[in-house]
């Protein structure tokens, strides 16, 4: 079904990218579990399905779904988020190209960055992303992509996108985003000009911790290039994992409501208690880019963070006395996640350099999951009498 006939993304994430059943077809497609397919003979149709290089119905349903919801003409469905990240860059440069990134991204991207991308030999020049005319300044002869992350992990900023894709357009050269953070019932960067989304579907997308996953979502053309890279590097989505992702997509839009509202509850409920020195949510007008929150985006999503008095000691202290949040890298969950992005997300930065991106040692991240506030409330309240006792006998 054309997604452009589709107004609501409630109706999309269930009907978006697929075909009228006739009858006697099953409501719900059954996984295609298969390596390879018949063909390859002398009479026989010129491209071959194999499921390595992405084209297996299964993994072609969902890219048609991925491209639904973000409102673009393809999708792709890969082995990880990492893997979306990597071939969606690697697919736009060559060596001696140049790259301009945001500075505030995920740790394995800023990693791959500063160090896959060398022995490349493609160079990364970094910008603040909320210094006016950063991205400009920032342009060399053989830029070839402009690349951030919004909501930013695990500060939450968010980037203005539209002085970014005007820099792209006056250049020609395409801006690629993660986008993660928001899912794309809060954000469809693609409407703001983005050409590239990506997304760690392991996330919100799939919604239930139970499977590993990315997806990228941009026009025909840049994902013929992705998937391309698909066919010589590997990190083919498997069936099945494809299955259970698309079966997930097809709630994400209820879900997302309540973690946008458990979300926001929690830190203005974070924002009352004597332990906490700064709540960080997009949807608080005590954050720097509520605002523009607030114009960007259709909800302020699932994710806070919180600064606790007493740094590190007393971020672990709170991890320690938890009984329902779980202590857990990841997020996007139904169950609500806690992780210290110092020991998990950001940890192979160094303390400086983790101080100049906003995390400092005590920042707790939350991942709101979908259970009932009170009893959330109720468990870290808990934790936050152990952040009491921690300080009281430091």
């Amino acid at each position: 079904m054309d997604h452009r006939s589709l107004e609501s993304l409630s109706t999309r994430v269930i009907h978006g990218g697929t075909s009228p059943l006739v009858e006697g077809a099953p409501v719900v497609p059954p996984p295609v579990q298969s390596a390879t397919f018949v063909g390859g003979g002398p009479d026989g149709d010129p491209e071959l399905l194999y499921t390595r290089y992405g084209n297996n119905p299964t993994q072609m349903a969902l890219g048609a779904r991925i491209a639904s919801l973000e409102g673009m003409e393809a999708g792709v469905g890969l082995g990880s988020g990492m893997a979306a990240i990597s071939l969606s860059i690697l697919s736009l440069v060559e060596a001696g190209d140049h790259i301009v990134s945001s500075r505030f991204l995920y740790g394995a991207t800023l990693a791959f960055m500063e160090h896959e991308l060398p022995r490349r030999g493609v160079s990364v020049s970094w910008v603040d992303p909320w210094e006016e005319g950063s991205w400009q300044a920032a342009l060399q002869e053989r830029t070839r992509l402009l690349y951030l992350e919004s909501p930013v992990n695990p500060t939450l900023r968010i980037v203005d996108l539209r002085p970014v894709v005007e820099v792209a357009r006056g250049r020609g050269i395409p801006v690629v985003m993660d986008a993660t953070f928001a899912s794309p019932v809060n954000l469809r960067p693609g409407a703001w000009g983005v050409d590239l989304v990506i997304h760690s579907a392991t996330k919100y997308l799939g919604g239930h911790s139970d499977l590993i996953a990315g997806v990228v979502a941009g026009s025909q053309e840049r994902i013929l290039a992705v998937t391309r890279l698909l066919h010589l590097y590997g990190p083919a989505l498997d069936p099945h994992t494809a299955w259970l992702l698309d079966r997930g997509i097809r709630t994400l839009d209820v879900r997302m409501e309540r973690h946008n509202r458990n979300a926001l509850e929690l830190a203005r409920w974070f924002q009352g208690q004597e332990e906490v020195a700064h709540v960080v949510h997009p949807g608080l007008p005590s954050h720097p880019d509520h605002a523009l929150a607030t114009e960007l985006m259709d909800g302020f999503g699932g994710m806070l963070a919180v600064e606790l008095k007493g740094g590190a000691q007393a971020a672990d202290a709170f991890c320690r006395a938890l009984r329902l949040a779980t202590v857990a890298p990841s997020l996007g969950g139904v169950e609500t996640l806690v992780s210290l992005p110092r020991l998990t997300s950001h940890r192979g930065m160094s303390p400086d350099q983790r101080v100049g991106a906003g995390i400092p040692d005590g920042l707790v991240r939350i991942s709101a999951g979908i259970e009932g506030l009170q009893d959330l409330t109720t468990d870290f309240s808990r934790a936050l009498r152990a952040v009491t006792e921690a300080n009281a006998s430091a």
